[in-house]
């Protein structure tokens, strides 16, 4: 297996340390893994790393970049949301993403609970299911200017949509010109769309993200793609690969990007992982 790049480490909201994270990833043969620990926000979040924190996961990182040269290369990452602001200088890639919807008051969370999402729906959005789509999908067309080369969870505001009745309809005219929106414009930035199997390897979704309607549209506009488990543990590390290699196959595309350092990344054959 090629490697994960989206990980989550006990900084942020994982449950295992780096260095644990990375001997597993070891034991597995990777060629070579990336975290992506949850950039501090503005606000108290329980799963972002606060600035304290976010100075031990960058040593902690760098440290296990010099245990493992040689053997498996170590990428410094960070997972930057939208309302983190620009990614800072000194990492080897970020993962772009938006987690947040403005509520009136604050901010919420699209991807918190079911009933924060159906909350947002009715008491900022007045019920209307596209309204929320729209906003959210217009927040992705902004991730450009944070200087991330990869599109995190294209469509996470769909995340619970499996748990009962759906709370979005894709095929409405108006979220799909949204969401095929934010495409286009990410596509045409030159970002890196990850397909994303995370849920799926917790058993929340049955499918990665974004959904087939969008890869589509991504191969079509000639976009790029970057498998990503988005892994929570090291008991689950590069299952999520797997995953979402399948799902990329399936939609067509034949070559991945994985992130070579200092900001870089190369095409590798998709078979190949």
């Amino acid at each position: 297996m090629r490697g994960d790049y989206h990980v989550h480490s006990s900084y942020c909201d994982g449950k295992d340390t780096p260095t644990d994270m990375a001997r597993r990833a070891w034991e597995l043969g990777m060629e070579s893994l990336g975290f992506s620990g949850h950039s501090f926000l503005p606000f108290s979040s329980s799963w972002c790393m606060s600035p304290e924190r976010t100075k031990a996961y960058i040593r902690e990182v760098l440290m296990l970049k010099e245990e493992y040269r040689g053997r498996m290369p170590v990428f410094l990452g960070l997972e930057q949301d939208l309302l983190s602001g620009p990614v800072p200088e000194g990492l080897d890639y970020a993962i772009g993403s938006v987690h947040f919807v403005a509520d009136g008051t604050g901010y919420g969370p699209v991807d918190h609970c079911r009933e924060e999402s159906l909350r947002l729906l009715r008491e900022t959005f007045g019920g209307d299911r596209d309204a929320f789509a729209e906003e959210y999908f217009g927040q992705m067309c902004r991730l450009p200017s944070l200087g991330a080369q990869i599109v995190g969870h294209f469509d996470l505001l769909t995340r619970y949509d499996e748990d009962g009745p759906a709370l979005f309809d894709p095929d409405s005219f108006r979220y799909r010109k949204a969401a095929l929106t934010a495409v286009d414009v990410l596509a045409e930035a030159g970002m890196i769309f990850e397909i994303n199997a995370g849920a799926m390897v917790r058993g929340r979704r049955t499918v990665p993200y974004p959904d087939s309607r969008w890869l589509v549209r991504v191969r079509e506009k000639g976009g790029r793609i970057l498998l990503s488990g988005d892994c929570h543990s090291a008991a689950t590390l590069g299952d999520g690969v797997r995953l979402a290699a399948e799902y990329a196959l399936y939609c067509g595309f034949r070559e991945t990007w994985v992130p070579v350092g200092e900001g870089n990344l190369d095409p590798r054959p998709l078979e190949n992982e």
